[in-house]
This record gives C-alpha cells, sequence and structure tokens, in this order.
C-alpha cells in the first residue's frame, strides 16, 4: 500500500507543477506571479520531478515550437515523425537538450518572458542529481516493497516527468475525439480527466492554446484550470485579465 501510494503522489505531484509551471506559465504565460512564488515553484518542480527535474526555460522555448510548427517537421515532438512512442520520447529528449545546452538556433520570439534560474539549474539539473533522487526513490523501495513486483514501478517513477510528457504528445495526436477540426492531429484523450489535471484536452488547448480552461464541454474538467483559480483566489497567482476566472 505504501508503495502504491507514494507512486501516487510523486504522480499528481510532479504533473501539477509540469503542468501549471511548465505549461502553463513558462510556456503559455496564463498569470503572473512574483518572484517569490517564482522560486517556490522552481524548488517544488525540483522536489516532485525529481529525477525527471527540466528546465522551465528550456520546455516553455520547445513547447512554443510544438504549437508553432504542430506535426510539420520542425516540431519538436510529433508522432507523425517518429515511429513510435519511444522513438518520440528519444527525439523530444534531444531537442530539449539542444535547447537547454545552447546548440538549438531558436527565434528571438520563441524566448521571451522566460522564467530562467541558472544557479538553481545548474545545481538541480544534472546527472548526479538524478542519481540521488534514484537512490532516495530505492530506499523508499527497499524499507516498504512488500513484493517483487512492486520493484516494478520503480523505472517509472525515475522517468515520472518525460513518462507523463510522453504519453500525452503521443497519445494526444493518435488516439481521441476531436471538438475543433484543425490542420493538426491533436486530439482529446478522455472525456473526463482525471489523470492528467487537464493535459488530455489537447485538441481544446490547441484551439485556445492562451485559454487557461482546457475544458470545452460540460463533462470535461480541467483540474489544472481549478488549481489556478483556487491560487489566483489566495493571491499566489495572477490570473491575466483577458483569461480571468469564468472565461
Amino acid at each position: 500500500m505504501a508503495i502504491f501510494i507514494f507512486f501516487i503522489v510523486h504522480w499528481y505531484t510532479s504533473l501539477f507543477f509540469q503542468s501549471i509551471f511548465h505549461h502553463r506559465y513558462a510556456a503559455h504565460g496564463m498569470f503572473t506571479m512574483s518572484r517569490f512564488w517564482e522560486r517556490v515553484f522552481f524548488i517544488g518542480c525540483f522536489i516532485t520531478q525529481g529525477s525527471s527535474y527540466i528546465s522551465a526555460y528550456a520546455y516553455g522555448i520547445m513547447h512554443r515550437l510544438h504549437h508553432a510548427h504542430t506535426d510539420t517537421e520542425e516540431d519538436p515532438h510529433s508522432p507523425d515523425h517518429s515511429a513510435n512512442l519511444f522513438t518520440m520520447w528519444k527525439d523530444t529528449r534531444d531537442n530539449y537538450f539542444e535547447i537547454y545546452k545552447g546548440r538549438a538556433v531558436v527565434e528571438d520570439k520563441f524566448k521571451k518572458d522566460l522564467p530562467e534560474w541558472e544557479t538553481f539549474d545548474k545545481v538541480a539539473h544534472n546527472w548526479t542529481m538524478r542519481i540521488f533522487w534514484l537512490l532516495v526513490y530505492a530506499t523508499f523501495y527497499f524499507f516498504f516493497a512488500t513484493a517483487w513486483w512492486m520493484w516494478l514501478f520503480l523505472p517509472l517513477q525515475f522517468f515520472m516527468g518525460s513518462m507523463q510528457g510522453a504519453a500525452v504528445n503521443w497519445w494526444a495526436h493518435r488516439f481521441g475525439y476531436v471538438n475543433f477540426r484543425m490542420k493538426n492531429t491533436s486530439k482529446n484523450i478522455l472525456p473526463v480527466d482525471l489523470i492528467f489535471w487537464g493535459e488530455s484536452f489537447h485538441n481544446n488547448h490547441h484551439q485556445h492554446p492562451g485559454r487557461p480552461n482546457n475544458a470545452h464541454h460540460w463533462w470535461e474538467v480541467d483540474m489544472g484550470y481549478l488549481a489556478m483559480k483556487f491560487m489566483h483566489s489566495v493571491g499566489v497567482i495572477q490570473l491575466k485579465a483577458a483569461v480571468a476566472p469564468g472565461r
């Protein structure tokens, strides 16, 4: 039971920070926050993503490129140009590191208003720290795993963040339903999304990339949007006027 709870908590907390901070804040600028809270979110990403921690700055650029070049050869992660989920995962990783290490040629318009904390990333974003987190996870499993098969979840936890990103970006361009007909393959994976914090409403998001609520129909509930509304109400973030609660 402890391993199951650990996995579920890790899944939702990691996804929360990736969805809210990396995706909706860094890439799309759906809200603003103070420098203090931005640093809190950086640290939250590090703690929850652990071994799969990524730079909000590099991710923001990569995701903006995805929207600008969806399903073309310039798309950094499109199923249309990868043989399967695992090759797309690798292609995404390679493109991400090209951006992170400054080797990719990126237009200035994709670099505007991105959160960046270089000093922190130097500490958090390296293989030494990834191995540290793997040891933390393995130690937990050592004390709480009660059957051999529970250890099969350990690799999933090590690659948690990248696995979540790959799952959404592969499935949401392969399988699902469409609310909006567009010149790309984006789809909504789940009619009721209790798994991906509302990120599975990918077709809705491509139609309205700047809108904080990914839901469109009454049965589509975007947990990420509900979280942002709450944080807005208590003053942690400020949803922009054009996308304020209720829009």
